[in-house]
């Protein structure tokens, strides 16, 4: 009987202790999270020639539709790429495109980094190149070569600027 106590007696102890026996039950409070450190959406305007671009985090499902060849918001093939801008509403907009290819290498010509979402890969225009071909450019150097239209580049819309446009939204009509 007195092992059988003892035994308990341990066993109760360390299940004690090992549960936190004397553990405040009360939470420390939770720290709040900067409104800064939220991905949040933008655009970039690129008042010299008159042009609005998406600046919008990627997701993880887009850089995996670019890695295995896949098409998801803005990533995929350029038949997909074509229809995502067609159909973007964004910021409150809803007339924006595939940029060119002359367009896209302006805006990565510019020093430093104008975009706050960027991909050092490539990046669809609407330029065709050949037959099954359209023209990417690699944002890094603003170097254009040709790619075949079933493979998966990034994308990224533009949209041409009107007199009261704004970074938050379209000027009110009046």
């Amino acid at each position: 009987m007195r092992k059988f106590v003892i035994t308990a007696w341990i066993l109760l102890s360390s299940t004690l202790l090992m549960a936190g026996g004397n553990a405040k039950s009360t939470l420390p409070a939770v720290m709040d999270i900067p409104a800064q450190a939220c991905k949040t959406d933008r655009v970039y305007l690129e008042e010299d020639v008159e042009l609005m671009w998406q600046d919008q985090a990627y997701t993880d499902a887009e850089d995996g539709a670019y890695n295995r060849e896949g098409s998801s918001s803005k990533a995929g093939n350029w038949k997909h790429a074509e229809n995502y801008c067609r159909r973007l509403d964004y910021m409150g907009y809803a007339d924006w495109r595939l940029p060119t290819s002359d367009e896209l290498q302006h805006v990565h010509r510019k020093y430093g980094q104008v975009f706050t979402y960027f991909r050092g890969r490539d990046f669809w225009s609407s330029t065709p190149a050949a037959k099954g071909r359209h023209f990417v450019v690699y944002p890094v150097d603003a170097y254009r070569f040709s790619h075949q239209t079933r493979r998966s580049n990034f994308i990224r819309c533009v949209r041409c600027l009107n007199k009261g446009d704004t970074e938050t939204g379209p000027a009110p009509i009046k």
